[in-house]
């Protein structure tokens, strides 16, 4: 969860040199420092019931789930962003030595968060796509039930949604799915006729 304010313009090497002194993060896109702000009680759960799904999928495979946390380098400096949810299935590929910068995604998940959500819908989620590695990726909504699935396909990004929690969610580049009442297991949430929850699941 991030926010964007005034900007003065620093180096791609300030940012990293400042991002690894820092006690919170931030991200970083073209010179400017994006805020990360704290995340609400339901973008925490589906975070991590989508890393803990995929996880119990694709580590017997090689495959690593990170959470938050793993910083995605793009294009050599000009972006980098800290997504909810990341897969690599390959050897991970950073961008030096201090191993904490990965250039090789490929499945980023965004929970998308209300302040924020044109930033990810727009600029973080054309710089993704630049990604060679990057195979899928995930826009999960806080709060409703709806799931956006964009699936590369050659030079096109082939989009799919889901809105109930009996759908279930193909990650057909890990061999992988999610339905959605495990994604959105203990959350509640208002909807205009009554209240939806998946606690007891």
């Amino acid at each position: 969860m991030s926010s964007i304010g005034d900007q003065t313009y620093i180096t791609p090497e300030e940012y990293i040199a400042a991002e690894r002194k820092a006690t919170l993060k931030s991200e970083y896109l073209s010179g400017e420092i994006v805020a990360m702000s704290g995340a609400s009680n339901e973008h925490n759960l589906i975070t991590m019931n989508t890393a803990n799904g995929l996880y119990n999928q694709v580590t017997d495979r090689g495959c690593r789930v990170y959470a938050s946390d793993m910083r995605i380098g793009i294009g050599a400096g000009v972006s980098y962003f800290y997504p909810d949810v990341t897969v690599v299935c390959d050897e991970p590929s950073f961008e030096d030595d201090a191993f904490d910068t990965l250039t090789n995604p490929k499945v980023i998940v965004e929970v998308l968060s209300p302040s924020i959500e044109a930033y990810d819908r727009g600029e973080k989620s054309a710089r993704y796509r630049q990604l060679e590695s990057l195979q899928e990726y995930i826009l999960i909504s806080q709060d409703q039930v709806h799931v956006e699935h964009y699936l590369r396909q050659g030079k096109q990004w082939i989009l799919s949604e889901f809105s109930a929690l009996e759908n279930v969610l193909p990650l057909i580049s890990i061999e992988a799915e999610l339905s959605l009442r495990q994604i959105y297991r203990f959350v509640e949430f208002e909807t205009d006729a009554d209240l939806q929850t998946t606690r007891s699941v």
